[in-house]
């Protein structure tokens, strides 16, 4: 195969006349013939003035290229789309699939034997794993790092976790206007991803565990000297790869056994019930249908070790001084498969063996002595959730993990946006809250509002938690008692589509089981109304093509066209 400049020639019809014209144009840009001949490194520039999480891409590319050259090879910086959770409407993740694709065309259509993926905020390094999935060229990854933690009152502060904190007790009253104003100032104190497990961390650190980025990658924080060290040997790597016709790509790297040690490590760390979404999504580019059953046996035997917020105290540098990753699977070596191999050449056994104790740490417990005796994520079935639903239960309410509640029902954002803080809203604190067409159709995009807000006037009573069941997603940052991803979403024809105000829920996470307490001819009766109901698609381009070709979520909300012809349901 041609590398180098000569790969992927433009297509004339004169495979010689397509490398002259190449070279003469790239001569523009100042390169000498003993530049074009090396082997070459893409690096996907994802900075934008939009994504603060990126904010230090540009001295990562540059530290990216240094070591490229160091190793012998020709860097090739190019852009790609960059997607800020906080900046993208309708939502972050109705843009996922976009910058997949988009990705995946970019390394294809562009000559380069190996790429470097630089990303962080929620959706991009998800987004990229998938576009390299489907591609054939060797790939190494490149997490942003997370930010440092502010202070407000001799207390710690870190976005998002935080944030959600601090506007859940503004909208009680707790505080006033002067003060969340003060906070907004120190939520995010600088350039990075959110410094919780949120989701940005959790997959920054799967992205480590499945041996697609460098040990302690997924942790290092983004303002520190060590991420940009981290930058140089990743460029070094990258540089090995593109010279090794034998090197591996992703769909090499990840392999079942690859893909189960990051389910071990979500459980273990309270990671983002994103990562499911996403996880589904990658391992459908692979021919893989997400193991969902062992997802679930996994988060009954692993317990949560990891004293992070959203389902603990700390934050993500306090979990990088304390070992970060390899710290992390020395905790779950039991249940990790060892001989699992990394893009930079050894295997994660290998890396665990290098694994030095921090003496006195407390931020990752022992499977002996965990920080909660359950794991992260439980999965859920039952009439309301035929194909499943998720709940992060770590970070749940103990007492409402069995609960029978008075359904209050939203019929969309919007829906709930408009009636949520109103007075005369019929609510209690042991309803149970639900919010129906927020999936990947339904909303579409499938956004975060499954952190649906206490209704103000319980707010203001103190009630803190309360059940809450919804077809959409949560921030990997919030915490609560919520059942999300619910499958096939109201939208699509599923069950939650039947839900009236007043009808009784019950869930039950230890049995594994959310149901709509009606009997089942009622049920019956009711589903005869809402299956087959299309849903009106939009009249043009992306909002159309994501309409008609999204996938459940219990899919990944790929679009059916990306996955894998080859989807096998190991």
């Amino acid at each position: 195969m041609s590398n180098g400049l000569r790969r992927k020639l433009t297509s004339y019809g004169d495979q010689g006349f397509s490398l002259f014209l190449r070279k003469a144009f790239i001569k523009a840009m100042g390169y000498s013939d003993d530049a074009l001949d090396r082997p070459i490194v893409g690096i996907a520039n994802t900075y934008s003035d939009f994504n603060p999480c990126h904010g230090n891409v540009p001295l990562l590319i540059e530290a990216t290229k240094r070591g490229v050259m160091l190793a012998g090879a020709m860097p090739m910086v190019f852009p790609t789309i960059s997607i800020h959770e906080s900046f993208a409407s309708p939502t972050s993740m109705y843009l996922r699939n976009l910058m997949a694709m988009e990705t995946e065309e970019m390394i294809r259509a562009q000559p380069m034997d190996a790429v470097v993926l630089i990303g962080g905020c929620d959706k991009t390094l998800p987004a990229q794993i998938m576009a390299a999935a489907s591609s054939e060229i060797p790939a190494i990854f490149l997490p942003t790092g997370p930010m440092a933690v502010g202070h407000h009152k001799g207390e710690r502060l870190g976005a998002c976790t935080d944030c959600r904190r601090f506007w859940g007790r503004f909208r009680a009253g707790e505080i006033d206007e002067a003060e969340i104003a003060e906070v907004n100032n120190k939520l995010a104190s600088s350039i990075g991803t959110c410094t919780v497990m949120g989701t940005a961390s959790t997959m920054a650190n799967l992205t480590e565990v499945m041996g697609l980025c460098l040990p302690r990658a997924g942790s290092a924080p983004a303002v520190e000297s060590e991420r940009v060290r981290l930058a140089e040997e990743t460029g070094r790597v990258a540089a090995r790869l593109a010279m090794d016709e034998a090197a591996p790509t992703v769909r090499d790297i990840l392999t079942p056994q690859a893909i189960r040690n990051g389910l071990v490590a979500l459980q273990a760390m309270g990671g983002s019930t994103n990562a499911v979404v996403h996880l589904a999504a990658i391992t459908g580019r692979l021919g893989l249908r997400l193991d969902m059953a062992e997802l679930d046996r996994l988060g009954r035997s692993i317990p949560l070790l990891v004293d992070l917020q959203p389902s603990g105290q700390h934050y993500m540098e306090q979990f990088h001084e304390a070992g970060g990753v390899p710290a992390l699977l020395k905790a779950v070596r039991h249940e990790i498969d060892g001989s699992a191999p990394t893009v930079y050449g050894r295997t994660i056994g290998e890396i665990i063996d290098d694994v030095v104790d921090e003496p006195g740490q407390t931020i990752i417990r022992t499977v002996e002595k965990p920080l909660k005796p359950i794991g992260t994520i439980a999965v859920l079935y039952g009439n309301l959730a035929p194909r499943g639903a998720v709940i992060k239960q770590s970070a749940a309410s103990k007492e409402l993990l069995q609960h029978i509640g008075r359904a209050v029902v939203f019929d969309s954002v919007e829906d709930l946006t408009l009636r949520i803080d109103s007075d005369d809203l019929d609510v209690h604190a042991d309803d149970v809250l639900v919010l129906r067409n927020a999936g990947p159709k339904g909303a579409p995009g499938m956004p975060e509002a499954g952190y649906l807000p206490i209704p103000r006037k319980l707010a203001r009573q103190g009630v803190k938690d309360m059940v809450r069941v919804s077809d959409a997603r949560m921030s990997g940052t919030a915490f609560g008692t919520i059942i999300l991803h619910i499958a096939p979403e109201a939208a699509d024809g599923g069950p939650l589509a039947i839900v009236r105000t007043g009808d009784r829920i019950r869930l039950d996470v230890e049995g594994r089981r959310i149901d709509l307490d009606i009997d089942q001819a009622e049920f019956d009766r009711r589903m005869l109304d809402v299956v087959n109901r299309p849903s009106p698609a939009p009249a043009r381009g992306y909002a159309k093509l994501y309409q008609e070709r999204v996938l459940q979520a219990d899919e990944g909300a790929d679009f059916d066209f990306l996955q894998s012809e080859e989807l096998d349901a190991r």
